[in-house]
């Protein structure tokens, strides 16, 4: 059985702890942010209004988004105060060797 993800390197580097920025992997938008040294990565659209997310705000593990304000965790995408509802869509990130991963959904 075949996985359900693959681990895609990020391209350029991670961000400044408290900053984030936008990639492009495999024609998926995705915001890369550092919460203290840590790396996350979630789908760069707010699961408000479907938004791009750059531009907002890190506060330790919470991102808030640039348009209404709502927030999420970024840890497990989990909505932390509307207007967002529902999770934003997190990837996994590791470490391999000096670079960063992400994990995404293996080609149907």
């Amino acid at each position: 059985m075949a996985d359900p993800e693959r681990w895609v390197e990020l391209p350029g580097d991670v961000p400044p702890p408290g900053e984030s920025r936008v990639v492009e992997i495999e024609g998926r938008r995705l915001l890369v942010a550092n919460a203290g040294g840590t790396p996350y990565a979630v789908l760069d659209q707010c699961p408000h209004v479907r938004v791009s997310l750059a531009g907002g705000v890190v506060r330790g593990t919470t991102y808030e988004c640039p348009l209404h304000g709502g927030r999420f965790d970024l840890r497990n995408g989990a909505p932390l105060a509307l207007p967002i509802r529902k999770p934003a869509t997190c990837f996994a990130v590791r470490r391999a060797g000096d670079r960063w991963q992400v994990a995404l959904p293996a080609p149907a």
